[in-house]
């Protein structure tokens, strides 16, 4: 979808909706690793000793047993250990705010990046086309709640698929796109301005105007100087640290937003992988600090946001001839948020041997766990949602227990 430049944007302030109930506050926050995420190096299965035969270079070490120029695993339970370039996120999973889902996948059979990529960002099963994106039609049955161009925002220069659909979504690369081209006393005048013309009380544009003007003065305060992050949080430059950084900034001021959609690309590992070092471990070591931040930055936030950090698919089990991983099926997802029943690893484990197979052989971990039984549990138990039937219509959900209420339907 296009991006929806500043023209477009104040246009739809000025014609939006009609008045109805406001947000209730709560916010989903989506992070798609683009490229097929390698979960199995980030949420290490350290007692299985399948993994460290079928990972000879690859793999991390186990707790406390580093090897030369790699650092040890860090240990979640009996089976599972963090990669070390996460172990900034060993407080929210001791908190309890955090729960990795195991074993996460759809039923595409086709090993492409683009074609999983789109299935689950529309919501759907393999061959069958529903229309729009899975977000887009969790918004528009939210007809109840006043919607606003900065309802629904994607990180970045265009729409994620995941969003088409939506009553109103805008794209941008920071908050700063949206504002009144002027200098700051004019800008305020300007504001005043556009207050005096929309003032009376008859005519079209009578309550959009007033909803325009609350949610533009809104946004003009958020350039009144530079933003501070709470308790401590301290973003990278990386463009995740900095869309997270953006996401925060629109929670805290309170513009309506309900769902932002960030991506991270460059995690196809067919080559040179490596281990607690390496290419992949430069992602991971972005994901784990901009995870952090944005945490620490939400303190006063956690019962409201919730955040989930999603793959197209996983990797094989086994490490290929140039020292990284092909195509798989089964992957881990992570959910960060204050209603989360976290510190847990959710999903059946029965071994790296059990993986699933196609026409080249084994395809990496079994898909235990339907994508959209994920995303449906974040939707009715933490965003209060109780329309799944229409996001995900024809799919019946078999609860996973992460959520406050393992009732989906």
């Amino acid at each position: 979808m296009p991006k929806v430049g500043r023209r477009s944007f104040l246009k739809q302030l000025t014609f939006g909706t009609e008045k109805a109930a406001p947000n209730n506050g709560k916010v989903l926050v989506c992070i798609f690793l683009r490229g097929g995420a390698d979960t199995l190096n980030m949420f290490v299965p350290y007692a299985d000793h399948d993994y460290y035969k079928q990972r000879p270079t690859i793999a991390i070490p186990p707790p406390n047993k580093s090897r030369p120029n790699a650092e040890a695993s860090i240990k979640l339970n009996d089976l599972y250990a963090l990669h070390p370039r996460l172990k900034s996120l060993l407080p929210i999973f001791k908190s309890e705010r955090l729960a990795v889902i195991q074993s996460v996948g759809s039923d595409n059979p086709t090993g492409s990046h683009f074609d999983t990529q789109d299935q689950i960002e529309h919501g759907e099963a393999y061959g069958k086309i529903i229309g729009g994106g899975w977000i887009g039609r969790h918004l528009r049955a939210q007809s109840s709640i006043h919607q606003t161009p900065l309802s629904a925002v994607s990180i970045g220069t265009s729409v994620c698929e995941s969003l088409s659909g939506a009553p109103s979504v805008s794209a941008l690369d920071s908050i700063n796109e949206v504002q009144l081209k002027a200098v700051p006393s004019e800008s305020t005048a300007i504001v005043d301005a556009l207050a005096s013309l929309y003032g009376a009380e008859v005519g079209l544009l009578s309550q959009p105007g007033r909803d325009t003007i609350q949610l533009l003065s809104k946004v003009q305060h958020l350039h009144s100087g530079p933003y501070i992050p709470e308790n401590g949080a301290q973003y990278g430059d990386d463009p995740l640290s900095k869309g997270l950084k953006e996401i925060a900034r629109l929670v805290k001021a309170n513009v309506g937003l309900q769902v932002a959609c960030i991506d991270f690309g460059g995690w196809d590992t067919h080559f040179f992988q490596g281990s607690s070092e390496g290419l992949q471990a430069d992602n991971i070591t972005q994901l784990g600090k901009a995870l952090t931040a944005f945490d620490a930055d939400m303190i006063k936030y956690h019962s409201k946001v919730t955040t989930i950090v999603m793959t197209e698919f996983g990797r094989r089990t086994y490490e290929n001839g140039s020292l990284g991983t092909d195509h798989g099926q089964g992957s881990a997802m992570i959910i960060i948020g204050g209603g989360v029943h976290g510190g847990k690893v959710y999903g059946e484990f029965t071994g790296i041997n059990d993986q699933e197979t196609d026409l080249l052989g084994p395809s990496g971990l079994r898909v235990k766990h339907d994508y959209r039984a994920v995303l449906a549990e974040v939707l009715t138990g933490m965003l209060n949602s109780r329309d799944v039937d229409k996001v995900f219509p024809g799919f019946n959900p078999s609860p996973i227990g992460f959520a406050p209420s393992t009732k989906l339907l």
